[in-house]
């Protein structure tokens, strides 16, 4: 697409402003809304372009849902990672302010825990399709698999676990699998 283009700026902001308001819990809840919109539909990066944004986006400072602007920034130049930044974040933002100020004053009514119970398992669904989207896109094969389904089970059996024995564990089967040549 030409840089910056007005119909490439336009997709960019209809595609992520309404994936915004749909990110309970963050840009991971949309990954895979992500993928397909820009892989797919409109062809802005390929699933290799898409796992490696997806990696700078998280080995950058910042939210780790910077991947709309780089994003945005592979459709169409600067402009586009302004305007999928603009449009990502924005409307979201506006709808918690407003609802912030609105929710504070229903605290502990039945409703109130009804609704946040429920709105948990939709964004757990939302993660996990994020997490096969990164998973199916992944160059390594059945080795990414491996590690996602035991660090998985050992979250599960053991929620308090700190994230850095997992981290070592991954870390420790890529090299064997580095050294071993597969």
């Amino acid at each position: 697409m030409r840089e910056g283009s007005t119909d490439s700026l336009v997709a960019l902001a209809v595609v992520f402003a309404p994936l915004s308001l749909l990110s309970f819990g963050g840009g991971n809840a949309v990954l895979a809304d992500i993928a397909h919109q820009a892989i797919t539909v409109h062809g802005w990066t390929s699933e290799r372009e898409f796992a490696d944004l997806f990696a700078l986006s998280r080995a950058a400072p910042g939210p780790g849902s910077m991947l709309a602007t780089l994003i945005g920034w592979k459709a169409a130049g600067i402009p586009g990672a302004l305007i999928a930044t603009i449009a990502f974040y924005l409307p979201s933002a506006l709808l918690v302010f407003g609802a912030a100020r609105v929710w504070g004053r229903w605290r502990g009514s039945p409703w109130h825990d009804a609704v946040e119970r429920g709105v948990a398992p939709i964004a757990a669904g939302l993660f996990l399709s994020g997490g096969l989207v990164v998973l199916r896109a992944s160059p390594a094969g059945w080795p990414v698999w491996a590690a996602a389904i035991v660090t998985t089970a050992a979250l599960l059996r053991w929620p308090g676990l700190h994230p850095v024995p997992l981290l070592l564990g991954g870390a420790a089967l890529f090299g064997l699998l580095a050294a071993g040549g597969t």
